[in-house]
């Protein structure tokens, strides 16, 4: 039993003596212990078991399983929320004095975090550019511990070269953490590429439905061990129920992805000949500036398009508003789809300058493709446009 799709839905808690086929939920804040003895064991680490949920939960137990055995990662964490598992881990692993180097692109509580709550305990930060390869090196400095990345990036879906950057993190003995959460571990696998750390927001494409918050940080066992000690003593751990929720859901991870990337690049396609459009972009398509590194570390190009609307914030908060069946909402990974406007909303607490630096013009609409019927999709996103035309 080797392939992705057989593990996310095979990979299950221990069946208990009621011989359940599903697992079942472990709604409980406490374990019990046989004896004084087992209690005093569990605790001083010499006989494995759960002692409570803040710590480690079988439900909870169950999903990082499958994170790990789906991002070939050797252990892991799993926290309320996407942001939560950002946080803890650059925390557990930095000091003060320590130095970030981070891709440009991130998504806005992520710079949030950088310029104004690291700050505050002397852990300082440098962008870099992705379409400047050469600037990353000149950026790292002896107190330089972690580079971190999100590919594709949210929303502007640049690309970063995994082997290229595996290499130079190496040359320098950093840590590596690359956001995942864009591709998820059927389209991409940064392991591959010689990263450390793998993030996931659990609340986009691993649920898929809007239904549960997560987060989750899965790799290498020595800083996965730093990052729980962490954790289980400052609280942000995932609850047993939605770790639940999120363990059924990866075992249609697979077939999600798949319809989601296909709906993507038909969408993509189409609206790369709609007149109200001055630029789409999406990693598949052969106009995407990273189209030919794209397609070397991703199976496919993912559920996430953005088009630049020609006239601007007005012609986008048009087009927003003529939206009929796609739903307005911040979030993504959805099964339905969902029209973002970045600049006004997620990246809104970026200044004009950072936004401009990342790509996140006036008239950028990020669209999550969801799993509706594709003529359905394009329908709406076409008769929304042809309203920005006339006005």
């Amino acid at each position: 039993m080797s392939k992705k799709e057989t593990k996310a839905i095979r990979l299950q808690a221990k069946r208990s003596h009621n011989r359940e086929h599903s697992v079942p939920l472990y709604l409980t804040s406490s374990f019990m212990f046989e004896d004084a003895e087992q209690a005093r064991a569990i605790f001083a680490d010499e006989e494995q078991g759960n002692i409570y949920s803040r710590y480690s939960n079988p439900n909870v137990d169950e999903l990082l399983e499958k994170v790990c055995y789906l991002e070939k990662a050797e252990d892991g964490f799993a926290f309320s929320s996407g942001m939560a598992a950002i946080f803890s881990s650059l925390a557990a692993l930095l000091k003060s004095g320590d130095h970030i180097l981070a891709a440009r692109a991130v998504f806005g509580s992520t710079h949030q975090l950088l310029t104004k709550v690291f700050s505050k305990w002397g852990i300082t930060f440098s962008y870099a550019d992705v379409s400047n390869p050469d600037e990353w090196e000149s950026l790292i400095t002896p107190a330089t511990k972690i580079i971190l990345v999100e590919t594709p990036s949210n929303p502007g879906l640049e690309i970063i070269d995994l082997e290229w950057l595996g290499k130079l993190s190496k040359k320098h003995n950093l840590i590596l953490a690359v956001d995942n959460c864009f591709a998820t571990p059927m389209l991409q696998t940064p392991a591959d590429y010689g990263t450390d750390l793998i993030i996931h927001s659990a609340t986009k494409y691993m649920d898929g439905q809007g239904r549960v918050l997560g987060g989750l940080v899965v790799g290498r066992a020595d800083l996965i061990a730093e990052i729980r000690f962490f954790s289980r003593h400052t609280g942000p751990a995932m609850s047993p129920f939605n770790a639940w929720v999120i363990s059924r859901s990866l075992e249609t991870l697979s077939l999600r992805m798949d319809k989601h990337c296909s709906n993507a690049l038909q969408l993509a396609q189409t609206l790369e000949k709609h007149e109200a459009v001055e630029v789409v972009r999406y990693p598949f398509l052969p106009s995407f500036p990273q189209y030919e590194l794209a397609r070397k570390q991703m199976k496919q190009g993912g559920g996430i398009v953005t088009l630049t609307i020609k006239g601007g914030f007005d012609a986008a908060k048009r087009f927003l508003d003529n939206l009929d069946l796609i739903s307005l909402s911040s979030n993504l990974g959805d099964t339905r789809t969902i029209a973002t406007h970045p600049a006004s909303t997620t990246h809104s607490k970026l200044t004009e300058e950072e936004r401009q630096a990342t790509g996140i013009t006036p008239g950028l609409v990020r669209v999550s493709v969801g799993l509706e019927h594709v003529e359905d999709i394009i329908a709406d996103i076409t008769q929304a446009l042809d309203k920005v035309l006339v006005g």
